[in-house]
């Protein structure tokens, strides 16, 4: 939006006057009637402000062009198109393009509307004043063209795992350019862009690398648009087909306790998963040939009459046309009593472990009795010990009080219970 004073108002009565003899002819003679009672109009432009706002607007959708006077004093306003033709002199429409419409017409305000707005109706667009000298501001229209076309493509239908595909996508024919977002899931991808300008349109293709691994089957590849002409998320996806080799396991369904006894039967079940599915599931024994009691039907393996020759490894192979992959399983034959065996190991292990905790209870008990017994009777002792030595004089008094003592002791008895 910008806003000049023109240079004079017979330079804008000239402007006006081209643009009466530009119109059709029913409608000249009353657009220079017009013309000739807003000269005589003109008033002078001190004090007048003359304005408007540009205006952003998505292909199709309706623009809205108004030019704003502030302080007005009844000056006469005109709207231009980019060429200059006039749109509306005050309340009157000139141009044939029914596609613009009177929304309000006063003293202080032209408003004009335009319906299935084009590109080609971008532009800059002026609003004039008719005062002394006259004031002319104009706005332009930005016209917003969202993406014509959204395509994707992936270089190869299937991918085997492990493999590096190329993803491309293109948004054609937008305005401004696109802004392309890769995602696999929920995941954030990066990508390489490359924008084309062609006649003020703009064609975007985004290039992703991918590896891809067998966790990628099924997910979507999503190419996403961001763009102001687009409200919420504009995107389209193609989904993943990964092939991929063999997954094995080996499922034991009999014995259910997993313990394999001599005289016993043993029963594998081989699952194998992989895409395409592997059409083929075999197997061997490791380092042996298989046992001649051993039965083999499709992915199950049975061996009835248990021994220990049977002891050894047993594969389960599965392939398919991306590879082949295999899983193992050992197998050792117990005695035919390793299980009674044991759980009377475990019984005596148990009464062992009560026994020894009850004697080394009673053996604690016995040693606090016989602590206290001695402590007693060794306080007795040194009480009456060498009575009369205390008394003597001398050391040979005192050996004679002892001995007398001694054998006194025989007289004064005392018994301990």
């Amino acid at each position: 939006m910008a806003s000049a004073v023109l240079p004079s108002g017979s330079q804008c009565a000239a402007t006006a006057a081209v643009a009466a003899a530009a119109a059709p002819p029913g409608l000249r003679l009353r657009l220079l009637l017009l013309l000739l009672s807003a000269a005589a109009l003109i008033p002078t432009g001190d004090g007048q402000n003359l304005f408007t706002k540009d205006v952003t607007v998505v292909e199709g959708e309706v623009a809205t062009i108004s030019c704003q006077v502030n302080k007005s004093d009844d000056s006469v306003i005109q709207l231009l198109n980019p060429n200059r033709q006039t749109i509306y002199f005050k309340d009157f429409r000139p141009l044939k393009d029914s596609r613009f419409q009177l929304l309000n017409f006063s003293s202080s305000e032209l408003k004009v509307s335009l319906t299935n707005v084009s590109i080609s109706d971008e532009g800059r667009y002026f609003c004039q004043l008719y005062t002394d000298p006259p004031q002319e501001s104009y706005t332009t229209i930005t016209v917003l063209v969202p993406p014509r076309n959204l395509m994707i493509d992936i270089q190869k239908d299937t991918a085997v795992e492990g493999e590096e595909i190329e993803v491309n996508c293109t948004a054609m024919a937008s305005k401004p350019a696109t802004t392309i977002r890769w995602f696999k899931g929920n995941k954030e991808l990066k990508g390489k862009s490359e924008v084309e300008e062609w006649s003020d349109m703009y064609t975007v293709t985004s290039q992703l690398m991918l590896t891809v691994h067998k966790e990628d089957d099924g997910v979507p590849v999503i190419c996403q648009v961001e763009h102001p002409a687009v409200t919420g998320n504009l995107q389209t996806q193609r989904y993943l087909e990964v092939q991929y080799k063999p997954q094995v396991h080996i499922q034991m369904t009999y014995p259910l306790q997993g313990l394999t006894r001599e005289g016993d039967a043993l029963e594998l079940t081989c699952e194998a998963i992989g895409k395409p599915q592997p059409v083929m599931v075999t197997w061997v024994r490791v380092d042996d040939e298989m046992p001649q009691h051993a039965v083999l039907s499709g992915p199950n393996l049975f061996i009835n009459n248990l021994n220990k020759t049977d002891n050894g490894t047993y594969r389960c192979e599965a392939s398919n046309t991306v590879g082949k992959a295999h899983s193992d399983y050992m197998l050792y034959v117990y005695d035919s009593r390793a299980g009674e065996e044991g759980a009377i190991g475990a019984v005596d292990h148990a009464v062992i472990g009560g026994v020894v905790a009850v004697v080394v209870f009673a053996m604690l008990c016995l040693l606090i009795i016989l602590g206290r017994y001695f402590a007693r009777h060794k306080g007795t002792y040194f009480t009456h010990e060498a009575k009369g030595a205390d008394d003597a004089a001398d050391a040979d008094t005192a050996i004679i009080n002892a001995e007398g003592g001694q054998n006194n002791s025989e007289e004064k008895k005392e018994y301990f219970i």
